[in-house]
């Protein structure tokens, strides 16, 4: 049987009692922490989280680069949306090695506005009998102003050596690409559809009640032929 010796029962007793102090300070520290982090918010009033993350806006202000006058006519809106597929394939890696599939949806508006700054000097005539007669300029189409609040990617599948290089990149799945290709698909959707022919309506309809409250009986709306 073998037995310890005194020396040795007291080494072990005090590395025990070591130990045991520095489980205690941790405990100590701990606990004061807890508590300094209490009076503090209960000092400040605000609510934080001990062990979240912050925060902080260090963005610049807003600059005001330009102010202009407008003098067009908005006369109708239309909204679109456009689903863009594409994918770019390597041609000697089969895609689960490289190449990338994005699905992204593109909402957007584009406005149909008439310029009235644009008038000829004989755009307006009026005749005798109250009438007037007014020709205006063709509406334009606005640039479509995707929304990125409700434009969205719906799919992205990458191969592996495209999630490594991306690593690398900044915005490796950026949208802007995307998003331009949208604003193509757009800017041709409203130009195929309806849009500037509800404006010349809208615009004719709020001309005629315009008028016609100042006592005009009859107004005639033209526009000119959109140039191309």
């Amino acid at each position: 049987m073998v037995t310890e010796s005194a020396p040795a029962r007291r080494r072990s007793a005090r590395t025990v009692l070591h130990g045991l102090v520095a489980v205690l300070v941790l405990v100590i520290l701990a606990g004061l922490a807890g508590a300094g982090f209490l009076v503090a918010r209960a000092v400040s009033g605000v609510d934080v989280d001990l062990f979240g993350t912050t925060s902080v806006d260090r963005s610049a202000p807003v600059v005001l680069r330009e102010l202009r006058n407008v003098a067009e006519f908005t006369a109708a809106t239309g909204e679109f949306q456009s689903t863009v597929d594409v994918e770019k394939d390597v041609a000697v890696l089969p895609a689960v090695l490289a190449g990338e599939r994005t699905i992204y949806v593109g909402v957007g508006t584009v406005d149909a506005r008439v310029d009235f700054s644009a008038l000829a000097r004989d755009a307006v005539t009026v005749g005798p009998d109250r009438t007037v007669r007014i020709t205006l300029p063709a509406p334009t189409l606005s640039t479509p102003a995707i929304d990125p609040a409700r434009s969205y990617v719906a799919d992205r599948d990458r191969g592996i050596v495209n999630r490594v290089a991306g690593v690398f990149r900044d915005s490796p799945t950026s949208e802007r690409e995307l998003a331009l290709v949208a604003q193509q698909r757009l800017a041709r959707a409203a130009r195929a559809s309806d849009l500037a022919a509800r404006a010349e309506r809208n615009t004719a309809a709020m001309l005629e009640g315009l008028l016609g409250r100042l006592g005009y009986e009859r107004v005639d709306v033209s526009f000119a032929a959109p140039t191309r």
